[in-house]
């Protein structure tokens, strides 16, 4: 659509067009019921098999086992850094690995609960690098390790599962279904949905069913694990619009060869933007190499002035929300699932151009 621009932001973030156009169609009137998905009771028929396709698609492109249950909640990925240890920290220790802003305060909500182990800190490099394995400090017996697979803000993510010899926990929220996972490995999985799956409001949760169950005394009921499986992730109104788009997303996805085909994707988008960034004299890339995202590419003039001006010129040619986050300043480029490769392509050609307009 020529009125739609490239939307870069980082999260809501770009969705789907078929999926949007979809969502319109159905708007007034979902399947012939008379009634728009905003409308209808969370206990009826029609939005029982809204939710049942979407936990089936998703189980399906990510290849979850019997042995986890798929949770649709809410809270966000924040509401699940008070959860995770009110559930799985019980009266030990966790290890938490911090690369980045956001699994630094799930590391201090966690201490509320209990003992915190860093694994990881990256502040001395400003959260530009991802331990590898063996930079991780993982306190023996720990009750899990936790660690965010994609930062959002910094522009990193991991490109290995560790191996810990603990429970394994992972922050999912910014490359959820962007490439496939050996769900198997983890004993939690969780992901704010409004970066690549869903309007914001939805937070998925993939549990061993083992780690459900154990949850401190002090455990608000709507953070229980063990009570949402049961309730089958209505123990309260879920957010029935988002877990709706959501099915039309993974529709989206599965039409689109699935999760080995966004993964595909990601890699060939990302690279266009990088290969600017390794060959720029103006630009310099956050992320070291071999710790960056794929998902969010982040960068910087060396001038704030000429940051703003990027930012300004990208807007003006339909080019949104490129503007780094306040902790960093700089640029950041977002490319998840929804993102066509002409969008990469237009941003790449206009860091180039602004590049040349300013005689590097």
């Amino acid at each position: 659509m020529a009125d739609r621009a490239y939307n870069f932001a980082a999260g809501p973030a770009v969705m789907p067009e078929p999926a949007l156009r979809r969502a319109q169609a159905e708007l007034l009137n979902w399947h012939g019921c008379g009634m728009s998905v905003m409308e209808m009771s969370h206990r009826g028929s029609q939005f029982a098999e809204i939710l049942a396709a979407a936990s089936e698609r998703f189980k399906d492109l990510l290849k979850i086992p019997d042995t986890h249950e798929l949770l649709f909640l809410q809270g966000g990925a924040t509401g699940q850094f008070a959860a995770v240890p009110l559930n799985l920290m019980g009266s030990g220790t966790a290890s938490y690995a911090v690369t980045g802003n956001f699994s630094g305060i799930a590391a201090r909500e966690a201490g509320k609960y209990g003992r915190v182990h860093i694994a990881y800190e990256g502040r001395d490099n400003n959260y530009s690098h991802i331990p590898a394995q063996s930079e991780l400090d993982i306190a023996p017996g720990s009750a899990y390790f936790h660690y965010c697979a994609n930062n959002t803000i910094y522009g990193t993510a991991w490109d290995y599962i560790p191996e810990t010899g603990v429970p394994l926990v992972a922050d999912m929220s910014s490359e959820i279904m962007s490439r496939p996972v050996d769900v198997s490995k983890y004993a939690l999985i969780y992901a704010g949905a409004q970066k690549n799956i869903s309007p914001a409001g939805l937070t998925v949760v993939i549990i061993d069913r083992r780690f459900a169950g154990h949850e401190s005394p002090m455990t608000p009921q709507i953070m229980s694990y063990e009570k949402m499986i049961a309730k089958g992730s209505m123990l309260n109104t879920p957010p029935c619009w988002c877990i709706y788009m959501l099915g039309l997303v993974l529709d989206w996805v599965a039409e689109q060869g699935g999760v080995e085909e966004m993964d595909r994707r990601r890699r060939e988008r990302s690279a266009l933007v990088y290969d600017v960034l390794d060959n720029s004299r103006l630009y310099k890339a956050h992320a070291e190499p071999g710790s960056r995202s794929m998902m969010n590419v982040t960068f910087r003039t060396g001038s704030e002035e000429l940051d703003a001006e990027f930012v300004k010129g990208a807007a003006a040619r339909g080019l949104l929300n490129v503007k780094g986050h306040r902790l960093t300043g700089g640029m950041r480029v977002s490319l998840y699932n929804a993102m066509p490769l002409s969008g990469a392509r237009a941003i790449a050609e206009y860091m180039k151009d602004f590049e040349v307009e300013h005689h590097v």
